[in-house]
């Protein structure tokens, strides 16, 4: 492992990219942990600008793994798998949260709490869930 702060993450909407955004200044690493291939990825991102910002930090990334589904072939066995990937391979886990159940397998609180049972240091930062 390299010196020095790494941040890991799957470059989702949001808190992931701007954390991601930050590693030139704020970290020596930038390793991108993605659930599916990017081009399919990217199929549930919320606009072709989003779509870009995604491949712009994905081209700046020291490190790219792709972990696919499990044996169900589920998206969200893919999401799930990428940030559990994640919890494994970090000593904090840096959590943009609002506080509420996970919308989906792999969600932030699912993580978070696997975290915790890990022994992780979690450090949440308190947020507000988009209104849609």
């Amino acid at each position: 492992m390299a010196d020095g702060v790494e941040v890991w993450s799957s470059l989702a909407e949001g808190a992931d990219r701007i954390v991601a955004s930050l590693v030139p200044d704020a970290a020596d690493r930038l390793v991108v942990v993605l659930p599916l291939e990017p081009a399919d990825y990217s199929d549930d991102f919320d606009s072709p600008e989003s779509v870009e910002r995604f491949e712009r930090l994905v081209a700046t990334a020291d490190r790219v793994d792709v972990v696919g589904a499990d044996a169900s072939g589920s998206r969200a066995s893919a999401y799930e798998r990428a940030g559990l990937r994640i919890v494994e391979n970090c000593d904090v886990l840096l959590a943009l949260w609002d506080g509420e159940t996970s919308q989906g397998r792999g969600g932030t609180a699912e993580i978070v709490d696997v975290a915790r049972r890990l022994g992780r240091d979690v450090v949440v930062i308190p947020t507000e869930r988009a209104s849609e």
